[in-house]
């Protein structure tokens, strides 16, 4: 029970509820923000959902309704009070008193209902019923004029698209299919005495003199007319103003002169300059991180089509980056230190771009708050992917209120770049026999929708970069942007999906690809945490769970014999899961940074997994770092050197590039290593890259590659370094003698692990592992015969004392060898 004082003005609602299924079978606690599901866990009525086959045991919860209460004390009832609740997952009544004050449907909207008439002085009781999304689904698709598709391989849950909830709740083709419920934010009763904000939004004006104009609209809402003293304050620059305020929403302008800016880049481009916004009322204080930036999207036309560029404070940005998706599938598992984790580790591995994929949330505002401080240009999708959606007006009216509440919430963040009407709705219309029968049908009704969204954010902030939607060719273009690579943003996914060769990604030469990937198991010692030792099998029903795409297991596999010997094991299968995802990633990338300024952006699919699963992201289920990411530092390094064969195979051509905007001095040492691991010095190259460009800096003719050997170079550009390796051919031809890798591992000051990896012959992709989660200082790299490197492990909770994990060691001679 929560007792209010006279004078609170808010009584915080989170913590201990109580919980129960409608029909009364079951019942216990749930923290609040909290999911269900998480909740039955804990009392012991369903198993975890992540381990083994018991996805398919807790599938009942999702079919039944499910009832939150608690109460609360008042000392007195008058006066005005409001609920102010937002991520209501997703369709709930809100009762006061057994009184209905709400009803709910959206998980991305703010609701604030009045409240006042319900309340009693005293204790007083709130109960939220949350109807099952699997029932409300089916009833909304039977009230449909016309049937609405949506995408059944990646949604195992039905109907999904009938609402506004994260689309990847019924399944996706890496997520578990639980459809959760739940309430993932503010819960609280607040008193309006007199008004309340709410909303706080702030244009730029960058003036011809250098100085910015930052104008500050500010909403409050009153119930009857009323003077309010408004603090405004930057960065301590403070101003009050008495403000006469109507019933209802009024706005009140400020504005701020900056004179000398500092101004907000992206990681890697100058500093993440904030200013702190303070908007102060009577009760309530707001405030937001400020960063001061211009922003474009050039779209010109070329000689190739029309250009796909974002321009930070005037400079093009090559975007180096990945899609996130939501942090966990149950939000109660979930938490911001995590989050955080995953955002640091994107930045590490030299990204400047995240995107904020459009089948998950629109993120708290501190995960933007991280990108602003990180340097994170956001790409933000609105959430609708992979479906065809209802095009009836009271849809569209709630996708209006959505749309003008979040962009209102999140449009001042610097990080926020670009905004996305949705993931590949275009595409979806040429995915089911309904659409394809019917194109016109669906295709207003997808215009309807993407023209809701687009008029309400410019709408809500005029200035906001729009793009319609992700892949598209240009705005009103619906052709195949998943092949077509001459303008716009591209999803190149024949690799993958086509079982294409990796070489296939130098078949296309995309404005920006902002999706594209390839697969890997998750690491083994995520596997040991939902898997026995029976189930250590590609095939097992259990592994088989763990992969949600069809065939994806078969396609790894495939590719396996393409490229490598297969490997002696499952430890060894999962390792050389993750190196062969790291190489077709690379090798897209690489191609794609060397045609720069042509492409600018490359966004692979995914950074993270939201549960123990093979997929093609980075980062492990908990921020491990797979192999895949350790590579990704190396080639997204800012500037960097990258060998590109020629189509016929005769050359390789050594392109460096420079995402600075000095020039790159780059010295360039190349190799080649025979199969036994010695270095024979082969070529020396020095050259200078422009600022923002990518040139040749040696050609290579493949006939002088000496017999039974592979490519090797290091490289020095501007104070860092950098190194890699070419095979002409595949891996599995390679004769390779014994690597022997040894390992040593000592304790050192500060907790961490000191280790000295030493190769007596070749070691291709050395890997270290252990079933202790912590962070590498490197990993998946070679080393030559003789050749040792320092590696430092840093554990992500302290170890006792003296305590050495045993840690194991992979390479590719190792993995593949007999005995």
């Amino acid at each position: 029970m929560m007792n209010a004082s006279d004078t609170q003005t808010t009584i915080d609602l989170s913590g201990e509820w109580q919980l129960s299924s409608r029909d009364g079978e079951h019942r216990c606690a749930i923290l609040l923000p909290g999911d269900v599901h998480s909740a039955l866990q804990v009392a012991g009525i369903i198993p975890d959902p992540y381990i083994g086959r018991n996805e398919e045991r807790v599938q009942w919860v999702a079919g039944r309704d499910w009832v939150l209460e608690r109460t609360f004390f008042l000392d007195h009832a008058d006066g005005c009070f409001y609920l102010d609740l937002d991520y209501v997952d997703t369709v709930a009544v809100v009762f006061v008193n057994d009184i209905p004050v709400l009803s709910s449907d959206n998980c991305f909207r703010r609701y604030r209902p009045d409240v006042s008439e319900a309340l009693e002085p005293g204790e007083n009781r709130i109960r939220i019923l949350l109807h099952s999304s699997v029932a409300a689904g089916a009833d909304r698709q039977a009230r449909q004029p016309f049937y609405v598709p949506y995408s059944t391989a990646n949604s195992p849950i039905p109907n999904g698209n009938m609402l506004r909830k994260p689309q990847c709740h019924f399944g996706w083709d890496w997520n578990i299919a639980l459809a959760p419920l739940g309430l993932y934010g503010t819960v609280a009763l607040k008193a309006l005495d007199p008004a309340r904000v709410e909303h706080l939004a702030t244009r730029q004006v960058h003036n011809e003199d250098g100085s910015v104009d930052l104008h500050i609209t500010l909403t409050l809402y009153a119930v009857e007319p009323a003077v309010v003293p408004v603090h405004f304050d930057l960065d301590g620059e403070r101003v009050l103003l008495d403000c006469g305020i109507d019933a209802g929403e009024t706005t009140i302008p400020h504005v701020f002169h900056i004179e000398t800016p500092r101004f907000w880049w992206p990681a890697g481009s100058g500093e993440q300059a904030l200013y702190r916004l303070t908007v102060e009322i009577p009760g309530e204080t707001v405030t937001r991180q400020i960063g001061l930036r211009t922003v474009e999207l050039v779209t010109d036309a070329d000689e190739t089509g029309s250009r796909f560029a974002f321009r930070i404070n005037g400079r093009e940005i090559f975007c180096r980056g990945a899609n996130s998706i939501p942090a966990d599938a149950l939000f109660s598992r979930a938490s911001r230190e995590k989050t955080e984790d995953l955002l640091r580790s994107a930045v590490e591995a030299n990204m400047n771009m995240i995107r904020v994929w459009g089948g998950g949330f629109y993120e708290h505002d501190w995960f933007y708050d991280l990108c602003d401080r990180l340097g994170l240009m956001v790409w933000q999708d609105f959430m609708f992917a992979c479906n065809l959606y209802p095009c009836t007006e009271d849809f569209l009216a709630n996708v209006a209120e959505e749309v003008d509440y979040q962009v209102k919430r999140l449009s001042s963040h610097a990080s926020i770049v670009v905004w996305c009407g949705d993931n590949e709705l275009v595409g979806a219309l040429t995915w089911f026999p309904e659409s394809r029968n019917n194109r016109d049908r669906y295709l207003v009704a997808y215009d309807r929708l993407n023209r809701t969204i687009e008029q309400g954010l410019k709408k809500a902030a005029p200035e906001a970069v729009w793009w319609p939607s992700s892949p598209a060719s240009g705005y009103l273009d619906y052709g195949d942007a998943w092949h077509a690579d001459g303008s716009g943003d591209m999803h190149y996914w024949s690799v993958w999906h086509e079982n294409k060769s990796f070489d296939n990604y130098r078949s296309v030469k995309p404005r920006f690809c902002s999706e594209f990937g390839f697969q890997s198991y998750t690491s083994l010692p995520v596997i040991r945490g939902f898997a026995e030792a029976k189930d250590m099998n590609i095939a097992s029903p259990v592994i088989e769970l763990h992969q949600k795409n069809a065939g994806g297991n078969e396609r790894i596999a495939g590719t396996m014999f393409r490229y490598f010997r297969f490997p002696k094991d499952f430890p060894n299968f999962v390792y050389l899961s993750q190196i062969q995802q790291g190489l077709a990633i690379r090798t897209a990338v690489d191609y794609w940074r060397s045609l720069k300024p042509h492409c600018m952006g490359t966004l692979y699919w995914q950074l993270n997994d939201t549960w123990p699963v093979a997929s093609w992201a980075s980062l492990d289920y908990g921020g491990g770092w797979k192999a895949m990411h350790y590579m990704a530092r190396r080639f997204f390094q800012p500037v960097t050197v990258a060998a590109i064969p020629s189509e016929d195979g005769k050359e390789v051509r050594f392109s460096m590039v420079n995402d600075t905007p000095e020039p790159a001095v780059v010295d360039m040492n190349l190799f080649a290593v025979t199969l036994g691991g010695e270095k024979i010095p082969l070529r020396m190259a020095s050259g200078t890259c422009p600022p923002d460009r990518a040139e040749t800096l040696l050609i290579f003719a493949a006939d002088d590659i000496p017999p039974d050997s592979i490519l090797a170079w290091s490289f020095i550009a501007n104070g860092t370094s950098g190194e890699g390796h070419y095979v002409h051919g595949t891996y599995k031809t390679l004769e390779l003698a014994p690597s022997g890798l040894t390992l040593k591992a000592a304790p050192r000051q500060g907790g961490i692990i000191e280790m000295t990896v030493t190769a007596r012959g070749l070691a291709l992709f050395v890997m270290i592992e252990c079933d202790v989660a912590g962070r590498y200082s490197d990993n998946a790299f070679d080393l030559a015969a003789g050749e040792s490197r320092v590696v430092t492990f840093t554990p992500a909770a302290p170890l006792a004392p003296g305590t050495v994990p045993d840690f194991t060691l992979y390479d590719l001679y190792s993995c593949q060898a007999a005995t």
